[in-house]
């Protein structure tokens, strides 16, 4: 699925790679089967990832039950509501009904290790979102410790990485440190459950929101290849970039073509899009069996 095409439910947003639906009382997301890169999203699939985008999603879901409450309802299609039904087929298992909540206004990102934004930051000011790192360290070198470092949410474009100060200002002091410890909590759990799988998890990306009875809770996607990078232990070597189990085959591919990283994007060739599919399945195996 590309796009989802739901003419009866009220289109409440659609994402690089979500559409959400307000269902009144609560919202359904249906995980596609796109893919961006460079900001811009391709114009065809990579088979299955929005399967298993929410089947990754879940296992996290529940696993992480224990240090905070998340927003799913349920993924059984025939306890949506009844509006949602006559679409059951699109909807199974790339879908999820949720409760609405107010989203935090920032992205929680915790580090463990030093690469993408991190690096370059660090090769500049050596620090990372404003906090003082060691000297020394080389692109995907392990921290002595995580790092919470907060981002803005970018409507288009990249999330801005901001000092947690700008954070505890744009969603106030007791959440936004309610944010981090719990995104250090989940980073660590997941951190140590993926190490014992031979999986290093650099770094991830949460999403939080305030519920109805005004208690912060988990939300959108968890741990995934896209809101995560994912090394593999075996091959993990500081003083260069690693390959992620996301779109890194994607990325390099459009690196070689001469486009300019703008819309329209490239015709892909379908070996590209397998090759890609290939790798988020190997997430998915990895982790979760």
């Amino acid at each position: 699925m590309i796009q989802s095409h739901f003419p009866d439910l009220q289109l409440f947003r659609r994402g690089k790679v979500r559409d959400v639906y307000d269902l009144d009382s609560t919202l359904l997301m249906v995980a596609s089967d796109r893919i961006s890169a460079f900001d811009v999203v391709m114009a065809q699939a990579v088979p299955q990832k929005g399967e298993i985008l929410t089947t990754i999603s879940l296992f996290w879901f529940e696993q992480t039950r224990h240090i905070v409450r998340n927003h799913l309802i349920t993924t059984n299609v025939e306890e949506y509501p009844a509006k949602c039904r006559k679409y059951a087929e699109d909807l199974r298992g790339r879908s999820m009904l949720v409760e609405k909540t107010a989203p935090l206004a920032i992205e929680c990102v915790v580090r463990g290790y030093i690469a993408g934004s991190g690096w370059k930051e660090y090769k500049q000011s050596q620090t990372i979102c404003g906090i003082k790192i060691p000297s020394g360290l080389q692109e995907s070198s392990r921290l002595d410790a995580p790092i919470f470092t907060p981002a803005t949410k970018a409507e288009t474009g990249h999330d801005e990485n901001i000092p947690f100060e700008e954070a505890e200002r744009i969603v106030g002091k007791e959440i936004a440190a309610e944010a981090r410890d719990l995104s250090l909590r989940l980073y660590q759990f997941a951190a140590g459950y993926a190490a014992k799988r031979g999986i290093i998890l650099a770094d991830t990306k949460f999403e939080f929101g305030i519920d109805a009875e005004g208690k912060l809770i988990l939300i959108d996607e968890a741990l995934t290849p896209d809101s995560s990078r994912f090394w593999l232990t075996s091959e993990w070597q500081p003083g260069k970039p690693q390959m992620n189990f996301d779109k890194q085959i994607l990325r390099d591919y459009l690196e070689t073509l001469d486009w300019n990283k703008q819309y329209p994007p490239p015709h892909l060739p379908q070996d590209i899009l397998d090759k890609t599919a290939a790798k988020y399945r190997e997430a998915l195996e990895r982790l979760t069996k």
